[in-house]
């Protein structure tokens, strides 16, 4: 009932937003001029056809032609990312990696992700592994210490041995059990090793097991190679570029966007008790982020010719108004940024592995640093992965969270529907948007 309801609720504000854009705005929009004729090719069975403006591969347009884009409304590829980690999850690991070539045929940066669902597999099988074995070790000790015959029959070497040289190994045995399980968290060094020896052992197991996961992925490494590059059209406009500034705003955007749960007292609370309790190493993982921060800022903010002359985008006015206002303002920002992140990484720490939390930043890296331009569009499936997995009780929270998406989307859609304006250099009505 609660999935019922969910879509119950989801469809009685799809369908008369849906109507009311499409009536408003009937004809195709600024990317749309391309992206439409394009589906209309494919629906027509012309797969000849391809406009050289298009960056992307061209699986929506396939389910277009399918009819089942209603299953995928204005977001196929987080749907096909987020569907790829359930399957994942669930273990149906072949359908996963089918999840996953469609997405990368969606969007080809999605296959930063399906190497992200696999490295969390892979941590998962391999830390579970470990567990496991850690406390079989435990229960043979904890076995040989009540019956000492056992420890005898186990071992061949020490059949050899006296029943008095059996005491003083029993007498060694107990504080190795205890230490086992009194033992603190393992350290992020701890978990990778970890994983780094398990996984080796398990080499061929693993293999096997993601066989499919590495048949895209070499697919694509391919695909790179004949391609000359993963972008397909528009190349000049989309050169990969060291914007190390982009997953600062990142940041500051993933936690305002869930703002009640990243600015509270209890928040800020909750990270000054932690880094007080494990300094100075968190001082000095301070002092680092603020240092990254600023150089990020300062060598490594790109604007993009896009973000300086189309102002129906909100990011023109963000970094005209706000970011780049003057020389200073953009370093008053970094505080924040760090701030952003630790919150984010503080959030996930609850619920996830320190190795997990690693490996979904360094995706959130490889994603976001090599575009050069400021899209929020880029920000959606590190967002979504990363509330996924929060831990968030608070009804007060989620209430607030409710009413701050309603507003912000409404004033969105009142803005693109109802304020439109013109180009002196160009015909047509022009309209807000992300």
């Amino acid at each position: 009932m609660g999935k019922l309801a969910v879509a119950a609720v989801v469809i009685l504000w799809v369908v008369p937003i849906s109507i009311l854009v499409n009536r408003t705005v009937p004809e195709p929009y600024m990317d749309e001029i391309f992206h439409v004729p394009q589906a209309q090719q494919y629906c027509q069975g012309n797969f000849s056809s391809w406009n050289p403006m298009i960056t992307t591969p061209p699986g929506l347009y396939y389910l277009s032609l399918a009819y089942v884009a209603t299953l995928f409304p204005d977001v196929a590829s987080l749907t096909a990312v987020l569907a790829m980690y359930l399957a994942c999850l669930k273990k149906k690991y072949k359908f996963s990696a089918l999840l996953g070539a469609l997405a990368v045929f969606i969007r080809q940066t999605n296959i930063i992700w399906m190497l992200f669902v696999l490295c969390t597999k892979v941590i998962n099988i391999s830390l579970g592994h470990q567990r496991d074995s850690m406390k079989d070790d435990e229960s043979i000790e904890k076995t040989n210490q009540i019956n000492p015959k056992n420890s005898v029959i186990m071992s061949s070497n020490l059949r050899k041995r006296k029943s008095n040289g059996n005491a003083d190994i029993h007498k060694r045995a107990r504080p190795r059990a205890i230490s086992v399980s009194m033992a603190p968290k393992p350290g992020l060094f701890d978990e990778i090793l970890a994983v780094i020896l398990t996984s080796w052992r398990m080499k061929w197991e693993l293999l096997l097991t993601f066989g499919p996961f590495f048949i895209v992925l070499m697919a694509f490494a391919g695909f790179v190679i004949w391609n000359g590059g993963i972008v397909l059209g528009a190349k000049e406009a989309h050169v990969v570029s060291p914007h190390f500034a982009q997953i600062m705003y990142f940041g500051l955007v993933s936690a305002l966007a869930v703002a009640p749960l990243h600015f509270n007292i209890i928040q800020a609370r909750d990270l000054f008790r932690s880094f007080w309790k494990n300094r100075p190493n968190s001082l000095l993982l301070c002092v680092i982020a603020l240092i990254a921060g600023f150089l990020a800022v300062h060598f490594f903010s790109i604007a993009h010719p896009y973000l300086l002359a189309d102002n129906r985008h909100y990011t023109f006015y963000l970094w005209r108004k706000v970011i780049n206002a003057d020389q200073s303002r953009k370093y008053l920002f970094v505080p924040l940024y760090v701030y952003s992140w630790f919150s984010i990484l503080n959030l996930l720490g609850k619920t996830r592995r320190k190795v997990w939390v690693l490996v979904f930043f360094l995706a959130n890296v490889a994603v976001l640093v090599p575009a050069p331009l400021i899209e929020f569009r880029y920000y959606t499936i590190p967002f979504f992965l990363s509330v996924l997995h929060y831990d968030i009780n608070s009804y007060r929270s989620w209430l607030l969270i409710g009413i701050l998406y309603i507003v912000v989307n409404a004033f969105t859609m009142m803005m693109f529907l109802y304020r439109p304006f013109h180009w002196s250099h160009e015909l047509g009505v022009q309209r807000f948007i992300w």
